[in-house]
């Protein structure tokens, strides 16, 4: 029976993800943590509000977590696009301090920092996975359009975090799989302003793309780890 922690659990993916395992048998147990408080009582579902910006309440998410048992799937559904005060660079002239360390500090910084606590409490005995939301527009290899400076740097940032991550579990945790997840355009409050100009049919709903990743999550092995890979299962080239 698996033991689950969700990050960012009140978001459109992160809400999905709860629905979703929360239907799956052989799940026991989701621990979901969201900075809203949720007032819910869910058979298998724990409820816990955070403060990402804290690391104390990170280490202590972790302990929480791992009080009974070891940890067999992490979830990072967070992140950061635009806010109200600001969306993604066009041009060299919007480049501003204030947005690139936001945008690091959603997109890099707090998932490296939820990778520090919960790796040590990953499942040594079966198949254990961390997985976290990254972009294709993350990957260098792939940029063919520029722009958006802030929010690519961080999710290939974030790339190289999953890449070293993998590298060093591997050295005390055969059985762990580090995973990127590219869950497409999704129907959310963070593509919203930018839907008009995606191609009919690449506008996903939350339901599909959840129900795609947990496939790329299932069938991963030894071989995705480090890497990042798209809601049809295909990698993407860092």
């Amino acid at each position: 029976m698996l033991n689950i922690a969700i990050f960012g659990s009140t978001g459109a993916i992160g809400n999905e993800f709860t629905k979703q395992l929360a239907a799956n048998n052989l799940v026991e147990t989701i621990n979901c943590f969201s900075r809203a408080k949720v007032n819910s009582e869910q058979k298998k579902v724990n409820h816990y509000q955070i403060n990402f910006d804290n690391e104390e309440e990170i280490a202590k998410a972790a302990e929480i977590s791992a009080k009974t048992k070891k940890l067999d799937i992490v979830i990072v559904a967070i992140g950061a696009l635009h806010t109200d005060e600001f969306f993604p660079e066009k041009s060299i002239r919007e480049l501003d301090s204030k947005k690139f360390t936001e945008i690091y500090h959603a997109n890099t910084i707090i998932p490296a920092l939820i990778g520090k606590y919960f790796l040590p409490h990953l499942n040594k005995n079966n198949k254990s996975i961390f997985a976290v939301l990254s972009a294709r527009v993350g990957s260098i290899s792939d940029n063919q359009l520029g722009g958006w400076y802030a929010y690519r740097a961080s999710k290939a940032a974030l790339n190289m975090i999953i890449k070293n991550f993998a590298i060093e579990i591997n050295r005390t945790n055969k059985k762990a799989i580090i995973l990127g997840l590219h869950p497409g355009t999704v129907d959310s409050s963070l593509s919203k302003p930018f839907q008009a100009h995606v191609k009919e049919g690449h506008l996903f709903s939350p339901e599909y793309a959840v129900e795609q990743l947990l496939q790329v999550i299932y069938n991963s092995d030894s071989s995705y780890s480090g890497k990042l890979f798209a809601y049809d299962d295909s990698q993407i080239p860092f």
